[in-house]
Formats: C-alpha cells, sequence, structure tokens
C-alpha cells in the first residue's frame, strides 16, 4: 500500500482527480461522510486528507510514503522529503508587494511582512539587502497601508485583494504550485510502487496540458 498524504480543500480535490484518473482512484472518497482516511487494496492506495501547511511534516516523518504540498511550503520549511514532480496545478506567484510608488529607504533596513520568514530572508539575502522581518499571520496587506512594513512577501494568486488595498507586485520571488514528494525512505523500499505511481500522475498531468 502508498499511503498518500492530500491536502484538504480545493487543491486537495484537483490532486485526487489527477490520481483517480491516473488509476489510483478510491470510490468511498467521493462519499459525502466525515471520515479522514480512505482505503483501495485493489489499487494498492491509502489517501488521507490533513491540512495543506502539514502534508510535508506527515511525509517527512513516515507517517505518509507522499503527499501533495505547495512549493511555498517546500522553500520555506526545507522538508528532507524528494521531490518527484509538478503537478502543474495549484499556480501562482511568491512575491515582494506594496504601494505602486514605494521607494526603498537606503537609511534604515528594509521592513519585510510576511508568513514566509525564511523565505523573504533567502530572497533578501541573495541581493545582499538588509531587512527587518516582521512576521504575521494573516491580513498581511494591511501592513505596508498602515504602516507597519514597507512591503510584503506574500502568495498572489489573481491580484485582486492586492489591487483592491492599492497594492501591487513590485518582484517575482518565486513560482508556486503543487508538487509531488515522497518519504525518503519510501523512495528506496516503495521504490516501485512508487516509480509506477509517478510515472501514470506524470502522463496524467501531460495529458491534461494537452487538451487545455
Amino acid at each position: 500500500m502508498i499511503n498518500v498524504a492530500l491536502p484538504k480543500g480545493r487543491l486537495g480535490e484537483k490532486v485526487y482527480e489527477i490520481l483517480e484518473n491516473a488509476g489510483y482512484g478510491c470510490p468511498a472518497i467521493r462519499e459525502k461522510n466525515r471520515r479522514l482516511i480512505f482505503e483501495n487494496t485493489e489499487a494498492g492506495i491509502s489517501y488521507f486528507w490533513v491540512k495543506p501547511s502539514d502534508v510535508a511534516i506527515y511525509v517527512e516523518r513516515g507517517a505518509a510514503d507522499i503527499g501533495i504540498a505547495g512549493k511555498d511550503i517546500l522553500i520555506e520549511y526545507e522538508p528532507d522529503v524528494f521531490e518527484l514532480l509538478d503537478l502543474g496545478i495549484g499556480v501562482c506567484r511568491m512575491c515582494v508587494c506594496g504601494r505602486p510608488d514605494f521607494r526603498p529607504d537606503p537609511s534604515r533596513p528594509l521592513r519585510v511582512a510576511t508568513k514566509f520568514p525564511n523565505t523573504a530572508r533567502q530572497y533578501y539575502a541573495a541581493k545582499s539587502e538588509e531587512i527587518d522581518i516582521i512576521h504575521l499571520n494573516g491580513s498581511i496587506e494591511l501592513a505596508p497601508i498602515i504602516g507597519l512594513s514597507d512591503v510584503i512577501v506574500d502568495i498572489v494568486e489573481t491580484g485582486k485583494t492586492l489591487a483592491e488595498n492599492g497594492l501591487v507586485p513590485l518582484a517575482v520571488v518565486n513560482p508556486i504550485s503543487a508538487r509531488l514528494i515522497a518519504n525518503k525512505a519510501s523512495g528506496k523500499f516503495k521504490y516501485d510502487e512508487i516509480q509506477r505511481l509517478c510515472l501514470a500522475v506524470e502522463a496524467e498531468v501531460e495529458n491534461r496540458k494537452e487538451n487545455e
């Protein structure tokens, strides 16, 4: 059996559809219930739903053989896992955002509000820029509006929320999408099973691209 950690929500539903079409369906997961674990012994697959930000933890710790995590999570937390495949869904960008007329003050460190402090540090370290990290957990867009920060580093999908608050993307930090990841021990001891699944999923992903 391959144990799969699926992220709850729309992303997980899209991922499951890919896996189902690739031959790894589990009919019980389509039923209306509150179960968290689903198995299909014939397909050799077991699924369980977890919070998206926790998927990498389940995989790294071996509770799941494989899982689906956003590249933002992989960059921020750097879990010790194998990254197998870009699924091409959940596509967005990690961006530096601020007011359209923003100009940095060279006399002090740049104040950066973000939910992704490690990502922000890596980005500005590569630019040899000194920053003051302000770690927030929500309503990030508010920070530059009320003067708490100069800019924010956050995920941008459509840019609508930014525009409604008078902000714009100023620079792209990283492109983001959902990635298929594997536990390192599972990648060795269940190599054949995971490889078959990965190839089937890759074929389904390519098929979707061709039909778009």
